[in-house]
């Protein structure tokens, strides 16, 4: 337990409270007014410190600026693609308006009002929100503070783009206008690959006798530059293609070492296409000047939702299609292509349909049987 005494100032006496931290060493409070005010004071913090709930007034005192430079320095762990637009975020609209404030200073209200006024849209609001709550997540975990005044504020809602789906035929169409580019493009929309995988694919990763891809890196452009790491899953996995593509990679292939890259110039890796003029917005284009129904906008992603949409309709589960899209289970396949299974409910009510049909018929065949004379 602590002690309170008193000490005289020009305002009258005052009473000042000494104690220990939950880590043994010494401080005060001072200023109570009365004894009571010091006494109930000295309850409290006992009891917080038997529960595990103490907070060190002064631990709070450090500003949102030092905590979120260190917290930086932790993201380590993540993908340079993942911990670069969280840098941003940071820089451009957390440290603006929290850098000099203090962790204890911080008010829900204060956290709403900025959230309302952080410009750009749902992904960006949510993407600098997250990095001010998990830098006050920390700072309640280091007993800086009791609760999260991050917690709880309203937030936006982000609105699910609508999904491209190719048909074969269109997807053979963009192929053909793409040009050298046209077995790239077969391979992605058949095997649902990212780009980064695709592009870091090594002809050593090929399983020609299975017809299988093995992939295990991924090349992603981060602030300009190429890096390349591991799959986004941080898993290898291996993806089977079609027949049809047996021939188009071979050609690919012819020439060079297992160690040097499948597309492109074997050395270095292909980059993706400009936004405004590139081989990809030129091959749209041609292909709507053949199909009016051509997806006006198309992106190198969907040809990943192509393949999932044409694996599915062509009777895949939903298991294979997970592990061809390197999800991290057969629910996230799920969750992220529900509508592609929406046939699976029509068939469910039809198959339902029949076996009630065929239990009937049974029925009756047998009260038939039953009711029937004996000879």
């Amino acid at each position: 337990m602590g002690s309170i005494s008193s000490y005289e100032t020009s305002a009258g006496k005052r009473y000042r409270v000494r104690f220990r931290k939950p880590d043994h060493t010494q401080t005060d409070k001072r200023g109570f007014k009365t004894k009571r005010d010091a006494e109930l004071f000295l309850a409290s913090l006992e009891v917080s410190k038997a529960r595990g709930e103490y907070v060190d007034s002064i631990a709070g005192r450090v500003t949102l600026g030092e905590l979120g430079t260190e917290w930086l320095k932790h993201q380590g762990h993540l993908k340079p693609s993942s911990a670069r637009p969280l840098e941003i975020a940071w820089r451009l609209h957390v440290s603006p308006r929290w850098d000099r404030v203090r962790v204890s200073d911080v008010r829900f209200s204060d956290v709403q009002s900025w959230v309302s006024d952080v410009r750009g849209g749902a992904t960006t609001v949510l993407r600098a929100y997250g990095v001010l709550a998990s830098i006050l997540d920390g700072a309640v975990r280091d007993r800086r503070i009791l609760t999260n005044p991050a917690r709880g504020v309203n937030l936006p809602r982000k609105v699910g783009k609508a999904r491209v789906y190719l048909s074969h035929r269109q997807v053979e169409l963009l192929a053909a206008n793409s040009g050298a580019r046209g077995t790239l493009v077969d391979f992605l929309a058949y095997t649902g690959l990212r780009w980064g995988e695709v592009t870091a694919l090594r002809v050593g990763d090929l399983d020609t006798a299975r017809r299988r891809a093995n992939v295990q890196r991924n090349a992603v452009m981060v602030g300009g530059d190429l890096i390349v790491g591991t799959p986004k899953s941080h898993e290898s996995r291996s993806v089977p293609y079609p027949r049809f593509l047996a021939e188009p990679l071979d050609h690919l292939s012819h020439g060079k070492s297992k160690s040097e890259l499948l597309f492109g110039d074997g050395v270095t890796h292909i980059r993706p296409p400009d936004p405004r003029n590139g081989w990809w917005v030129r091959a749209i284009a041609a292909c709507r000047d053949v199909d009016p129904d051509f997806p006006l906008t198309l992106t190198r992603h969907d040809l990943r939702h192509t393949a999932a949409s044409l694996a599915v309709s062509a009777g895949a589960n939903v298991k294979a299609v997970q592990r061809m899209l390197g999800h991290a289970s057969a629910a996230m396949t799920l969750d992220v292509y529900a509508d592609l299974f929406d046939d699976d409910l029509d068939h469910v009510a039809e198959v339902l349909n029949d076996a009630r049909l065929a239990s009937s018929v049974g029925k009756m065949w047998a009260d038939a049987s039953t009711n029937s004379p004996r000879t």
